[in-house]
């Protein structure tokens, strides 16, 4: 008589007593279970789970296509009424380079540019093969040859400088091969940084390089990968631009995207989709649902010879980044300095402020000349040393106004400064000149827009509430 093969199930990611009491009853990722507490029934596949989340929580997906967490005590009775493995594979496509498109490439850095969600589980297959990614967004085939690389997958809350010179060095590499364009998939949180730290690096450009990534994962229908990945396809491949820029939704619906200058953009909000504003400064351009490009600003610097473009990677990273708040003593300005820095920036209250307590400090930083850049809290407007007492003080001590750079333009800035010249009076006059748009010395009449990408019917209603508005929402 013929036995029946068992088949381990593995707990992944549930730890403790769970996971022994999983174990014991073979019940893991994939299995279909019937869970009874007290007078509730519970149906649905058991997901995976991170290992650093709570105990004694089961993950699983019910019929509605939404994840609960089910806490199980011992007096919950359990059992698996199914399973199936999970097993992914998008639907396959043939890919063909079209020689009538421009060729665009893709670098990846962490995380997942487009995918595909399982819904029987709820698990994300990342697409990354321009099989896959063709599958995921069909549209791309149509805009351009996109060739995926992954170049490393980390957080980017755990990028450092090194990895700033590692991506420019590949997307180099990428226009030496005959790119028209390179997109860095990048996650969110430090993408601003990256964005100015490139285009520091990039003398020159003459394509261009666009930053992006996805606010919501592809879990939710309410996923901003697709349409950030389309239109930073046909920006790379087809806009007339010379710079790095980076590319989110405008608004919280899919009418557009907004194209932000590298140095002048800032993620403003933790889970919106149109998290991303350019401050002090308008946006580049925007670019709609059919991605037709439109450009609002004259600056803009045009596409041009790609022999031309070179890459100055040369950075410093022993850059001390400083947040002022009242209280703040010369202690951490005093270790920065004991520790060996070689450069600061200090985020300072108003137009550019410390406490007179803090002048001892700067004092020492001026004699071993090392360079303090001062910006300013609000992000709007600019640093002005010159109007109170205190600014004139910080003046004579050594202190360069950083003018309206945001803080992460004016970090990546000192870093890749200091990898030119160590010369503190030379150090000094680079971070106080415009060098990519990261400073703009007359902020225009439209530069603090508190509804850039304003919500579709809003410029209406304002002009119903005032029948003779001071501003249009738009123009």
């Amino acid at each position: 008589m013929a036995t029946e093969t068992k088949i381990e199930k593995d707990p992944t990611g549930y730890q403790g007593k769970l996971r022994e009491r999983l174990i014991k009853e073979n019940i893991g990722v994939w299995s279909v279970v019937k869970i009874q507490k007290g007078n509730a029934i519970y149906e649905g596949v058991v997901l995976p789970r991170s290992e650093n989340t709570s105990e004694g929580y089961l993950v699983i997906k019910v019929d509605t296509g939404y994840n609960i967490g089910v806490f199980l005590t011992d007096d919950c009775t359990m059992e698996e009424i199914g399973f199936q493995k999970g097993a992914y594979k998008l639907p396959e496509v043939e890919v063909k380079t079209k020689p009538n498109l421009p060729n665009v490439s893709l670098l990846g850095t962490g995380g997942t540019v487009a995918s595909r969600l399982d819904y029987r589980t709820g698990a994300v297959l990342p697409a990354f093969t321009p099989e896959e990614l063709f599958s995921a967004v069909p549209e791309l085939m149509n805009i351009c040859n996109l060739t995926p690389k992954k170049i490393y997958g980390i957080l980017s809350e755990n990028f450092k400088p090194e990895y700033w010179i590692k991506t420019a060095r590949e997307i180099m590499k990428e226009f030496d091969s005959g790119a028209n364009g390179v997109i860095i998939g990048h996650g969110t949180d430090t993408m601003a940084f990256t964005a100015s730290a490139l285009s520091f690096m990039f003398q020159d450009l003459a394509a261009p390089i666009v930053c992006v990534g996805s606010q919501r994962s592809s879990d939710r229908p309410s996923s901003d990968g697709p349409l950030n990945i389309m239109d930073a396809s046909t920006i790379a491949g087809h806009a007339d631009l010379g710079e790095v820029v980076v590319c989110m939704h405008g608004n919280s619906s899919d009418s557009y995207n907004l194209i932000h200058r590298g140095v002048r953009v800032r993620k403003m909000h933790s889970s919106r989709r149109d998290a991303f504003r350019t401050l002090s400064d308008i946006p580049l351009g925007m670019i709609d649902a059919n991605q037709n490009i439109k450009f609002l600003k004259d600056d803009v610097k045009p596409r041009g010879n790609i022999e031309d473009t070179w890459l100055n990677d040369k950075m410093d990273e022993r850059v001390a980044m400083l947040y002022f708040y009242p209280g703040m003593n010369n202690d951490i300005l005093d270790s920065v300095i004991d520790k060996g820095y070689h450069g600061v920036v200090i985020t300072g209250t108003g137009l550019g402020h410390v406490s007179s307590y803090m002048f001892p400090a700067l004092e020492r930083a001026k004699e071993a000349e090392i360079p303090i850049c001062m910006v300013v809290e609000p992000l709007f407007g600019s640093s002005n040393l010159r109007v109170y007492e205190t600014g004139r003080d910080m003046l004579a001590r050594g202190v360069v106004e950083g003018m309206n750079m945001l803080p992460s333009a004016a970090y990546a800035k000192m870093i890749w400064t200091l990898g030119q010249t160590r010369n503190y009076d030379e150090v000094r006059k680079i971070m106080g000149t415009n060098l990519r748009g990261e400073i703009t010395y007359r902020e225009p009449n439209k530069g603090y827009l508190f509804m850039q990408g304003v919500e579709p019917g809003m410029d209406d209603l304002l002009k119903k509430l005032d029948p003779n508005p001071r501003f249009d929402a738009y123009r």
